[in-house]
C-alpha cells in the first residue's frame, strides 16, 4: 500500500489515550506479520483499568542479529472534542490543499505510515541485518507503553545488546534531533474544611498553600534568571516551570476545603532537579501540606558527534542536528546508545483542532526511511 493508504487506515481508529488502543494494535500487528515480522504483543491495564497493548516486531529473515535499524512510534492520540470539520469528523482522512487532516496525522500516525510503506518497498530477502518496529501505547499520558516495552520486550533487550540504530519517529519536519527535555511534576495538596465564610467553622486550605507558592515563585524566578540553570542548546534554555492552582470552591462564601498546586518542569541534560525537589519538599513540610513527586521522564541526549547522528545528517541531507523542548518515548528508551528523534510533520500541527500533515512530508519521510533501511539493513 501507499503511505497515504496506510495513514487513512491508521487515523480511522479512535485511539485517544483515555480509550483502549487494542483495535489499532491489532491492525499494526497484522500489517507487520504480513510484511514478514515476528511480533511480540505486550498487553497491560492502565491506571484506570483500561486494556492497552504495545506491539514490537522484528524482521530478520535469517540475517545476523547485530546492528540493523529500529523504528519507534506511538499509536495513541490526544482528544479531538473541538474538531473543525464536523461533516467529516477527526477520524476520517481529508486531503485539501496539499495537506492531510485527521487526528493523529502529524502526531504521529503519519510517521508510522511512512515507515510501514518504506518497509514494504524493501524485499526482506535482501536484508543483512534486522529491522525492528515498536508501536507503543500511552505516549501522550506518561510513556506507559514505552516503559512496559523496556521492562518486558525480548526484542528491546536485543536492540540494547546489539547497539541497534533506533529512530523515534516523532514529527521533527525531518530534522535530526539529538536531545530533548524531560518531564517532572510536583503535586502539592493542602487540606481544609468547608463552611460558610461568615463563620469560624471552616479552615481555608489556601492559607497553608500561600507560603508554598511563594517558595515556588522564588524557584521559578531563579531558574529563569540564573545562568546556572540554563542550557543554551535549547530554546527556551530553561526548565519552563509551569505553576497551576485550583482551590475547588463552588462559591466565594465557602472556605475552600482543598487547594492543589501543580508544578510541571522540563529538565534538560545536566539539570539538578534533586535540589529543586528537596526545596519543594521542605516548603511543603513547613506549610503542613502533602507533596507528591512524579518524575515522568528524564531528558534524552545522544552525543551530536556520534556515528548515528552523522549518518542521519548525511542521509537526510541536513547540515546540523537540533534539540527540542517536548518529550518523546526516547526518554524511557535511554538504554539505547544509538538513538535519535526524526520524523515527518511538524509538532505544532499536532494536538490542534485541525491537525494536519503536509503530503510532501509524507513523501519525503517515506523516501528517507527507505534510505535508512537500505543503509543499515541491506
Amino acid at each position: 500500500m501507499t503511505t497515504i493508504e496506510y495513514l487513512e487506515q491508521l487515523v480511522a481508529f479512535e485511539s485517544t489515550s483515555s480509550l483502549s488502543n487494542l483495535g489499532i494494535s491489532d491492525y499494526v500487528e497484522g500489517v507487520l506479520q504480513g510484511l514478514g515480522f515476528e511480533t511480540e504483543r505486550l498487553e497491560y491495564d492502565d491506571s484506570n483499568g483500561i486494556r492497552k497493548a504495545s506491539i514490537v516486531g522484528k524482521r530478520s529473515n535469517g540475517s545476523a542479529s547485530t546492528g540493523g535499524m529500529a523504528y519507534s512510534g506511538h499509536t495513541d492520540v490526544v482528544p479531538a472534542t473541538d474538531w473543525f470539520q464536523p461533516e467529516h469528523g477527526p477520524y476520517k482522512a481529508v486531503i485539501d490543499s496539499g495537506r492531510l487532516h485527521a487526528r493523529g496525522s502529524a502526531d504521529m500516525k503519519g510517521s508510522i505510515a511512512c515507515m510501514l510503506a518504506a518497509i514494504e518497498r524493501v524485499d526482506g530477502a535482501s536484508q543483512t541485518a534486522p529491522i525492528y518496529f515498536l508501536a507503543s501505547a500511552d505516549e501522550e499520558i506518561g510513556f506507559g507503553g514505552a516503559i512496559d516495552i523496556v521492562a518486558r520486550s525480548k526484542f528491546f533487550r536485543e536492540m540494547v545488546e546489539h547497539d541497534t540504530n533506533t529512530i523515534v519517529g516523532e514529527p521533527t519536519e525531518l530534522e535530526v534531533v539529538y536531545s530533548h527535555k524531560g518531564a517532572c511534576k510536583l503535586i502539592a495538596t493542602s487540606h481544609g474544611r468547608a463552611a460558610h465564610s461568615s463563620t469560624r467553622e471552616g479552615i481555608n486550605a489556601n492559607l497553608a498553600m500561600i507560603p508554598f507558592l511563594s517558595v515556588m515563585k522564588e524557584i521559578y524566578d531563579e531558574t529563569e534568571t540564573d545562568p546556572k540553570w540554563h542550557n543554551n542548546d535549547f530554546d527556551p534554555p530553561t526548565i519552563t516551570m509551569n505553576i497551576g492552582i485550583n482551590d475547588h470552591t463552588d462559591a466565594t462564601n465557602i472556605t475552600p476545603p482543598e487547594s492543589i498546586c501543580t508544578v510541571h518542569s522540563r529538565p534538560m541534560p545536566g539539570t539538578d532537579m534533586t535540589s529543586i525537589i528537596d526545596r519543594a519538599q521542605a516548603a511543603a513540610a513547613a506549610a503542613g501540606i502533602d507533596l507528591k513527586v512524579e518524575t515522568e521522564a528524564g531528558p534524552f541526549a545522544t552525543d551530536k558527534e556520534s556515528a548515528i547522528v552523522q549518518d542521519m545528517l548525511e542521509i537526510a541531507g541536513k547540515s546540523q542536528a537540533h534539540t527540542v523542548g517536548y518529550g518523546t518515548d526516547a526518554s524511557p528508551m535511554s538504554a539505547l546508545r544509538n538513538l535519535v528523534v526524526f520524523g515527518p510533520g511538524n509538532i505544532f500541527q499536532g494536538h490542534t483542532n485541525n491537525e494536519w500533515i503536509a503530503l510532501e512530508q509524507l513523501e519525503a519521510g517515506t523516501d528517507t526511511f527507505e534510505k535508512l533501511i537500505r543503509h543499515w539493513c541491506v
